[in-house]
């Protein structure tokens, strides 16, 4: 049975392990870790019961493990997985009319060169993306604009100075992990970028055509995680400008105890200053290494009060109360059982719909709606 704080299971969706979940209005969409699984579409009207109401498969060889809607379109990313696969199916975006979301329509595809898109923002007419880009190394920076949805534009890109070889950049990181932003995360007219073991960087797009670097901080290589999202709070906490960093329990540069997520005070966001800190309690006892994934992964992007579910891997859902940023503490969880043949739970991914109700995906074991008084 699985372990719980303040949380109750609704229902279990049976449905390829996942790596992404998102909720608009009664519909949930799901992006899938591997092929043949891309994109499925659920109605959660009545949530003790969904039922899939549309399906997308990927080629061998690619993935669309994340997704985003707005204003009746979806953007699934395509990215390349290891070498297997046709080279032709090409990275980058698929974008959908999801108006009628049970006859979802293919509205067009967008490329990119090299491996495709990871992960990205979408606010209904700009998605904010992390693609990879021909005579660029690693990941970068990249902002489309889709007011018609049939013709995306890029409008704007940036990266770490040294990433474009094809400009002759000089390269600075001989000896260290290559720069990839991981994705990049809206308020008001700064975006919030995580860029791996770089660290973060905030930028200006008041002119989306020329970002420009306001700040950066970068925990590596003092601590081995990589910096997977920054999310800025929509509000002051305690008359503070905060932001919720998490670094993901993957990619360590050394045997480690598991990830935690950080809280950064950026009231002057010039100057970045980290105030706290949050692990699982007695998950990192004396810091001793502990396998990946045992620890943190990432937050829900959509924030409803102080209290941010967290999608921690083995340890489940956490609920994290940060209406005191100096002081975060847990409100509750929802730790499910291993899956079938695994010694651990992999939950992925976090999100809340508007009826304050939260969904987790584990990577093998789909997805379980929780309900909680907290939210």
């Amino acid at each position: 049975m699985p372990t719980v704080k303040n949380t109750s299971l609704v229902s279990h969706i049976d449905c390829p392990g996942g790596g992404q979940v998102w909720v608009d209005g009664d519909i949930l969409y799901v992006g899938h870790m591997r092929e043949p699984a891309g994109t499925t579409l659920f109605d959660v009207s009545d949530p003790r019961s969904p039922r899939e109401i549309f399906r997308i498969e990927m080629p061998v060889g690619w993935h669309s493990h994340k997704v985003r809607t707005s204003n009746g379109v979806m953007l699934v990313n395509h990215e390349r997985l290891g070498t297997d696969g046709s080279p032709e199916f090409g990275g980058g975006l698929g974008i959908y009319d999801v108006s009628n979301p049970a006859k979802t329509k293919l509205i067009t595809k967008w490329k990119t060169g090299g491996r495709g898109v990871h992960r990205y923002s979408f606010d209904g007419r700009y998605a904010y993306i992390s693609p990879t880009v021909e005579g660029y190394i690693g990941n970068i920076v990249m902002i489309l604009d889709l007011v018609d949805p049939g013709r995306p534009i890029e409008v704007g890109r940036w990266w770490i100075p040294g990433q474009w070889k094809a400009g002759g950049e000089n390269y600075p990181w001989d000896g260290w992990v290559p720069p990839r932003c991981h994705h990049p995360l809206r308020r008001g007219n700064r975006l919030y970028v995580s860029y791996w073991h770089h660290g973060f960087f905030i930028l200006d797009i008041q002119n989306m055509s020329e970002p420009k670097l306001i700040s950066s901080m970068n925990t590596s290589p003092t601590f081995p995680h990589p910096t997977h999202t920054c999310l800025a709070m929509p509000d002051r906490i305690k008359g503070r400008d905060i932001m919720v960093v998490a670094d993901e329990d993957v990619a360590k540069l050394w045997d480690s105890p598991p990830a935690f997520t950080w809280i950064y005070d950026i009231s002057t966001e010039t100057n970045p200053v980290p105030i706290s800190t949050f692990q699982v309690p007695d998950l990192d006892i004396d810091g001793s290494p502990q396998p990946p994934m045992t620890g943190c992964h990432q937050p829900s992007e959509k924030i409803v009060g102080n209290i941010i579910p967290f999608a921690w891997f083995a340890q489940g859902l956490r609920l994290i109360d940060i209406s005191d940023p100096y002081q975060p503490k847990e409100a509750g969880f929802f730790k499910p059982d291993a899956p079938a043949g695994f010694e651990l739970a992999s939950t992925n991914d976090v999100t809340v719909d508007d009826r304050g109700l939260i969904y987790i995906i584990d990577r093998q074991n789909g997805v379980d709606i929780i309900e909680t008084p907290l939210i």
